[in-house]
């Protein structure tokens, strides 16, 4: 399972480990889009926003989990590219013992909060009692998203991305069945989107430890790795709670915009929540990029080889901007008839395209600063990425989209090109940050 990332060609090694990352990412994706999908085949538009609202709630919980894990991959790799399987054996270790107290602690506050979150996000009164259901059983499955998402991260900190995505297969098949079942055969909304979601992630954990149990992974991993280390957790959380408060920060920007939507109408929120979705699947590229680029820098700063770490950024940056660039110009011509596979609502559909039209120069920009993100991780400055992030969210995505929201009440377009802007300025902190760092490196 261990595979060490440090020779070779190294684009060759970015497209052996991405691919199967971007399937990954794409069934994760899959979840959120076909539990929305089935919801709009079968009922109206009060239960597409609460799915919509629900699950970007756990959107923003799961982004913050990876983001925490991140740490974790980076130190594992760390390890791997240096040869010291017994300090990846600790890690391992304590990540599984940090991030087990975490879901456990977290399931309880967020149960205590169902209806704290429905009202601060400006829930639709009509969507209100479906959004509060459907919170409540995904709350109740947050141990077995968080077990999947370290047993992912770890798995990637050894250089091995395909076990993952056999992972996320299994629990992406069950969730589409169980979605028809609890949706479509059995008549239970938002409710049936919930329960399909977290027992299908039950389903995937008891596969991912059947599959551990059975498979040499060329680590040893004893009892007394299990116990908190001090200077293990901190390396965890140095790295992984700036990236985890950044992803988190991010994903409050969008409920804000979510907030700001669902305040001029049921049709608007459903709109926004529709495009949401569009977008998460389009961002798979760059999102991919990031967990690569931080991947494969990490082992290859831990074996000293810099310079393969800095080609891995510039191949990946190349990707990512020219994959955003395509679908960027192909959306202006298809978003109204791509929003419209989700809903039948002619106005939903309308102020939907234009939402998406706007949204999706993010691609381009995005997947940059993503890339650039990666690459600071894997050095240990994960604060670098926190710092862009925030600026561009508290300067443009947050102010632009109300600004937008206000003088433009007729279109959603406007407040789509804020997600963009923002992205702008984050591309131009990153490349300032890079070249600093590069200087540094160099002396």
């Amino acid at each position: 399972m261990e595979k060490n990332l440090t020779s070779g060609s190294v684009f060759g090694n970015i497209v052996s480990f991405s691919l199967p990352y971007l399937l990954s990412y794409f069934l994760q994706t899959l979840y959120g889009m076909a539990d929305l999908f089935i919801v709009g085949q079968f009922n109206g538009v009060d239960s597409i926003t609460a799915v919509s609202v629900g699950s970007q709630v756990m959107h923003m919980l799961t982004v913050m989990i990876v983001g925490l894990a991140m740490g974790s991959t980076v130190t594992i790799g760390k390890a791997v590219g240096a040869g010291n399987s017994g300090q990846a054996s600790r890690a391992i270790g304590n990540t599984i013992t940090l991030f087990m107290g975490i879901s456990i602690g977290a399931t309880a506050v967020l149960l205590l909060s169902v209806q704290s979150i429905v009202l601060a996000m400006s829930t639709p009164k009509e969507a209100v009692s479906g959004t509060a259901i459907y919170l409540t059983i995904c709350f109740v499955g947050i141990p077995f998203i968080t077990a999947y998402n370290i047993i992912s991260s770890i798995f990637r900190g050894l250089g091995d991305s395909k076990s993952p995505m056999y992972f996320i297969a299994v629990s992406c098949a069950v969730n589409i069945i169980l979605d028809y079942v609890f949706i479509g055969l059995f008549h239970l909304g938002a409710a049936g989107a919930a329960l399909g979601t977290t027992l299908s992630q039950t389903i995937s954990v008891l596969t991912a430890m059947a599959v551990i149990r059975r498979r040499r992974t060329g680590l040893e991993l004893k009892k007394e790795h299990l116990k908190p280390q001090r200077a293990v957790m901190g390396q965890v959380l140095k790295i992984g709670i700036p990236v985890s408060l950044q992803d988190g920060f991010i994903q409050i920007a969008f409920i804000v915009i979510t907030v700001i939507a669902n305040r001029r109408g049921l049709h608007e929120a459903a709109a926004v929540g529709i495009v949401e979705k569009i977008i998460g699947l389009v961002f798979l590229v760059p999102s991919t990029m990031l967990s690569t680029v931080s991947a494969l820098s990490a082992q290859n700063i831990g074996a000293g080889k810099h310079d393969r770490a800095e080609l891995t950024l510039r191949y990946a940056i190349l990707i990512t901007a020219g994959f955003g660039l395509v679908m960027s110009v192909i959306t202006q011509f298809v978003s109204e008839p791509v929003v419209g596979l989700f809903t039948e609502d002619s106005f939903v559909v309308l102020l939907g395209g234009q939402y998406l039209r706007g949204y999706i120069w993010d691609c381009v920009f995005a997947g940059i600063h993503f890339c650039f993100s990666g690459y600071f991780c894997a050095y240990g400055k994960s604060g670098i990425s926190f710092l862009h992030n925030s600026l561009s969210i508290v300067c443009v995505r947050i102010p632009g989209a109300y600004l937008a929201s206000k003088y433009f009440a007729d279109t959603l377009f406007p407040m789509g090109l804020a997600a963009p802007g923002g992205s702008l300025l984050s591309v131009i902190i990153c490349g300032s940050a890079f070249v600093w760092m590069r200087r540094q490196l160099r002396e």
